[in-house]
């Protein structure tokens, strides 16, 4: 396990807004944004100890996405997806500090390359470039159809200069007894990104980021994901921690994704925050009660 523990100023936050405050206009100076001081120390909420898996639950605003984003900012994870933090977030995650584990040998551990934040806009952005990828390439192989033939069957093309470079190397793959049409447009034009559900398509995501021996923070990943996908999103987490050297650090409201096995449970909802088991949670208790409410229609 890389990072051990995760410890917040709630201590030292007047005095980190007071410093703020000087510097926008020394004694009569404010700060207009605080955000995230005050957020935990009333829960008291100081030191996070971290498992394999290590979960943040609750509502909007319980602070578990500004938990992940100061984890990122302080161990410098890399991101894609901007972060809007205002002017103390970065002051904040500074005050913060961290430990990290032991190696089999003894040694510290340092943050694994590669290892990064992911959010839900990451995992839109990528579904929609994938879509655009692939309109790019559709109407790219409707030209080159119309193209095709013209370069098989026409005259040959000679090469007076670099600016006849392309069409002749195109030329001389459609003109190749041993590749079809369709060999030639996947060459010249592309081939599209399988592209099913929202669903499907997120956790093809993950399937094609993740990597061994990373530390991950997720962003409520279960995004635009069926319970179904829910499920092999969870296994497919719970290989990699136990099977792959990684660790994840999770915000999610997931019932699927609260049930990893070995994870522990930060209940943000809570007055204190308390870590507690996936089945006491308010989310999961109300679908237990849902349906136990109506049992007998499962057997019908």
């Amino acid at each position: 396990m890389y990072l051990e523990t995760f410890t917040l100023p709630i201590n030292e936050e007047e005095d980190l807004i007071k410093e703020r405050a000087e510097e926008n206009g020394g004694r009569f100076g404010y700060v207009d944004n605080i955000y995230p001081c005050r957020m935990f120390g009333p829960r008291e909420l100081e030191e996070i100890s971290f498992r394999n898996v290590t979960i943040f639950y609750g509502g909007n605003g319980s602070g578990k996405s500004t938990l992940l984003n100061l984890i990122a900012r302080k161990l410098q994870l890399n991101r894609i997806a901007p972060f809007n933090s205002g002017e103390m977030f970065d002051r904040y995650a500074e005050a913060c500090e961290y430990t990290m584990g032991y190696d089999d040998e003894g040694f510290i551990y340092r943050i694994p390359n590669g290892s990064r934040i992911i959010t839900s806009d990451d995992i839109f952005d990528y579904m929609l470039a994938v879509r655009t990828n692939n309109e790019e390439i559709a109407e790219l192989v409707e030209m080159e159809k119309e193209e095709y033939a013209r370069l098989k069957y026409g005259d040959t093309i000679r090469f007076n200069g670099l600016e006849d470079y392309e069409t002749l190397r195109k030329q001389l793959l459609a003109r190749q007894k041993s590749l079809s049409r369709r060999q030639y447009l996947r060459r010249v034009a592309g081939t599209e990104v399988e592209l099913n559900s929202n669903g499907e398509t997120a956790l093809k995501y993950f399937e094609t980021k993740l990597k061994f021996d990373r530390i991950y923070c997720l962003d409520e990943p279960e995004n635009s994901m069926s319970p179904k996908m829910q499920m092999d999103l969870k296994s497919m987490l719970e290989d990699y921690a136990k099977n792959c050297g990684c660790q994840f650090i999770i915000a999610t409201h997931s019932p699927f994704l609260l049930a990893m096995e070995g994870a522990r449970i930060y209940d943000l909802d809570a007055d204190p925050v308390e870590v507690r088991n996936w089945w006491e949670l308010e989310n999961v208790r109300i679908y237990y009660e849902f349906f136990r409410e109506h049992e007998k229609l499962f057997w019908v």
